[in-house]
């Protein structure tokens, strides 16, 4: 049987043999540390029975650790095989030595368990583990994710006193920490009484490769101050972490930390930095290392590539693979993954193809991942008929490929082939049921979305955070308080994680129901808050009109050290728009510089509108004249609509000139300047204007408002009267004039804009859509209830005050959500301050 387990030799048997004792030893182990293959430590081995050298102990040895060193599993099972035959003549410590060869070659193969099979027979063959099989073990555990066996290794470790020993503790904490357990891997960092490199590195990559990138960057400069010099390994987790946080700032420091103690840059350090300055969003710090880099790898090319696709950077994308294609590494999978993607970005039908050619030719094919990028390649280039035969063909169909093609048709508008994939899915998976729900939120399906979610129900698919949020999102838009709670309550009930993203939708939803109450009770509730989250609670305030409390909560989060970006700055200026807060919004304009961003578009629009309702007209026209770019017919309408509530008639029309020319086919814009005319009483502009928009075949939006009672919604339009329950409105509306009109109030009958007298005006203000609205609210809904009114268009003056007036006569608070914002009224008084 010894002669059958054997191997090729680097130096003859006869070479061997001659040689004194000690030389003899030397070259055996040279030869077999020689050993590449199987075949090799066959024959070699072949050649030592021959000669009769197997008889000696170290032999033995070197040959089972020679099998290990290889790593196939051949090779550890032939070593294996070579133990047990000659188990019986090797004692003591060379066969302990062999022992842990075995464990540690069967760890880095990845064959955890037959590292601890073997740990079991070492025991049983009465040999007692020492410093070294401990940490092959563990590494072996950490591999196949042998949580509970590690633990009782760790109480092996102690049983056998080996817990103080510097190279068992290091593999502890590496086996906790890449278990997920850094509590663990943590306690055992803090009792070590002496700590190396490897203590520090392996702590730092655990933090790193979790969720904890802020506690790896921390611990970094802890080792750092602790005079523990960094190595390789510790510099690519850190800087893993940095990436992870996208603090650019802290890999700034970093990298000069590097430069400081003069660590020589590796390629997997340069890798780790450009990810690092892709992810930081520094593209062209990370492409000047790139190009620096003498040595660029695959896996250095992946790197950049993939970023620049992640990033919407599809043409740089594409200049790295035909780079590649020039002088670099062959592209793999990886490559073509992101070069799929970049094609699918531009709608580039021929570069797609192009690159899914590769992949046939290069026999990529089969993988599931390219498979599914190819689908939603030619989903994105407007053909689907290909995406459903690359789907047809593949023949591992995962959740990925399914969900492809239904996000495929949602995308282009074709939700009736969607449900037709979705109901040939196999398995009714919770991912399936996200995509669907998504993809009609995307397209404004919200009640669909919801009914979707009540179906997913009562199929007992269980609801998870992804499912939330696209439902919270749809609430959001529907803006249905008493479901927005729903969903809410059942999260809590259900006991889905709420996460920062979970817990950001869910402010978001209550902001936009007009439940600003609600929403900071989430926010409040919330341990770590991005500035996503930041943003939407800044806008629930900003939807009520609560200029103070927006700027107030901006601040805060400037203080907690959270980054702000473009978004939450024209959040927070919209609502200093709202609130009339100047100063403060002239103020916040100016710290954007301070952060690092360049004003955009949309804050000018912010900016225009909140000096025009202030009526700094002048103002607001000589900051659109200042404005880096050119100004959008969006910004030019925000100073038309101010010039409307301050009657300034030459300024809107030279705002309405530049719409004009912008965007002709506006419609509010010309319905703005004919009703800018009609306050002045130019009758002879209006008419101008509106054969204008006649001829034009403009037509206005007729203003809209929408009610919900007992599930059922009620939409009013101006004039109209075609509800079943108009008789009963207009006698409703006859009360509630003779009601105002003995509290004081005077109806403002410049808000028609009609040329009839005034008995017509008082009529026509009579019949707006909020006021059928309210009045019908009134008449249908329990007396303690809240009416909540939905209006298409900006809420006139007249109507502002009925509403204030109908708050305090009848008790009721009214919530009016019009185009703009919401209104509070609550006895008589709106939340607005009368700014709107």
């Amino acid at each position: 049987m010894a002669s059958s387990l054997c191997l090729s030799p680097m130096l003859s048997a006869a070479q061997i043999n001659e040689a004194d004792p000690t030389t003899k030893d030397n070259c055996l182990n040279e030869s077999l540390r020689c050993c590449k293959t199987l075949n090799q430590l066959k024959q070699l081995h072949c050649q030592i029975t021959k000669k009769g050298l197997d008889q000696i102990p170290s032999t033995i040895t070197m040959l089972v650790n020679a099998g290990a060193e290889i790593g196939t599993s051949e090779s550890l099972d032939y070593a294996r095989k070579a133990f047990e035959l000659f188990k019986e003549d090797v004692r003591g410590d060379n066969a302990l030595f062999m022992l842990n060869s075995l464990i540690r070659g069967y760890s880095s193969a990845g064959h955890g368990g037959e590292a601890i099979s073997l740990y079991v027979r070492m025991l049983v063959l009465g040999f007692t583990p020492n410093h070294y099989t401990f940490p092959f073990l563990l590494s072996g555990c950490t591999k196949i994710a042998a949580f509970c066996e590690g633990i009782q290794f760790h109480g092996s470790v102690i049983k056998m006193g080996l817990e103080e020993d510097v190279f068992v503790q290091n593999s502890l904490i590496h086996f906790y920490a890449e278990c997920g357990h850094m509590d663990h891997a943590r306690k055992m960092f803090e009792g070590m009484s002496e700590r190396n490199v490897v203590s520090w590195t392996s702590l730092i990559c655990g933090y790193a490769r979790g969720n904890r990138p802020k506690d790896a960057v921390c611990l970094f400069f802890e080792m750092v101050e602790a005079g523990i010099r960094p190595s390789s390994v510790t510099m690519v987790c850190v800087i893993s972490a940095c990436a992870k946080l996208q603090d650019l700032d802290m890999g700034d420091r970093v990298c000069a930390y590097i430069g400081e103690v003069g660590l020589k840059l590796n390629t997997v350090m340069v890798n780790a930095l450009v990810d690092m300055y892709m992810k930081c969003g520094k593209t062209d710090a990370a492409k000047r290392l790139f190009d620096e880099c003498v040595d660029r790898n695959l896996i250095l090319y992946n790197t950049i590539l993939s970023n620049y696709a992640r990033q919407g950077l599809a043409r740089e994308a594409l200049a790295i693979l035909d780079e590649m294609l020039q002088q670099g590494p062959r592209p793999n999978r990886v490559t073509m993954l992101s070069a799929i993607s970049a094609s699918a970005q531009l709608v580039d039908l021929l570069f797609g193809k192009m690159c899914h050619g590769y992949v046939i030719r290069n026999g990529l094919e089969g993988w599931d991942s390219i498979g599914n990028v190819i689908i939603d390649m030619y989903m994105k280039c407007g053909k689907p008929e290909m995406a459903y035969r690359i789907f047809d063909l593949m023949p591992n169909k995962t959740a990925v490929s399914w969900n492809s093609l239904m996000a495929g048709f949602i995308r282009n508008g074709d939700v009736e082939s969607a449900w037709e994939v979705f109901n040939q899915i196999p398995e009714g998976d919770v991912v399936f049921w996200n995509t669907m729900i998504s993809g009609l939120v995307q397209k404004s399906l919200f009640e669909e979305a919801i009914e979707l979610f009540r179906v997913m129900q009562g199929e007992g698919v269980k609801a998870d955070r992804v499912t939330m949020m696209g439902i919270a999102s749809a609430c959001g838009y529907l803006g249905a308080p008493e479901l927005a709670k729903w969903v809410h309550t059942y999260t809590e009930k259900n006991e889905i994680p709420c996460d920062i993203r979970l817990s950001t939708a869910l402010v978001d939803m209550f902001a936009r129901c007009g439940d600003r109450q609600s929403a900071m009770q989430v926010f409040d509730k919330m341990t770590e808050r991005d500035v996503f989250a930041w943003t939407a609670a800044i806008g629930a305030m900003a939807m009520e009109g609560n200029g103070k409390g927006a700027t107030e909560l901006f601040y805060q989060m400037l203080v907690q050290g959270v980054k702000p970006d473009v978004v939450v700055f024209v959040q927070v200026l919209t609502a200093c728009s709202h609130g009339g807060l100047v100063e403060e919004g002239l103020h916040i304009f100016s710290l954007m510089k301070d952060h690092g961003i360049s004003p955009k578009i949309e804050h000018y629009g912010c900016m225009v509108d909140l000096l025009g309702r202030a009526g700094l007209l002048r103002e607001a026209f000589d900051l659109i004249k200042s404005m880096t770019m050119e100004p959008n017919d969006v910004v030019w309408a925000s100073l038309l609509a101010a010039c409307r509530v301050h009657r300034n008639v030459e300024m809107a029309t030279y705002a309405e000139e530049q719409i004009n020319e912008l965007a002709p086919q506006r419609a509010g814009v010309h319905v703005l300047l004919s009703n800018i005319y009609a306050s002045a009483g130019k009758w002879n502009d209006v008419a101008r204007v509106r054969l204008n928009l006649r001829e034009k075949g403009v037509r206005k939006l007729p203003g809209s408002s929408s009610i919900q009672v007992n599930g059922v919604i009620h939409e009013f339009t101006s004039g109209d009267e075609s509800h079943p329950e108009i008789t009963h409105i207009t006698l409703m509306l006859q009360e509630m004039s003779c009601r105002f009109s003995d509290a004081g109030h005077i109806p403002d009958l410049s808000n028609v804009l009609l040329d009839v007298d005034e008995q017509e005006k008082k009529y026509l203000l009579s019949r707006h859509s909020e006021k059928l609205a309210i009045a019908f609210g009134l008449i249908a809904t329990d007396r303690s209830m809240t009416i909540r009114v939905a209006k298409n268009l900006r809420m006139c003056s007249d109507c502002h005050s009925f509403a204030k007036m109908a708050s305090t006569i009848y008790g009721r608070e009214i919530i009016v959500r019009d185009n703009n914002r919401f209104h509070f009224f609550r006895q008589g008084l709106c939340s607005c301050h009368d700014y709107w």
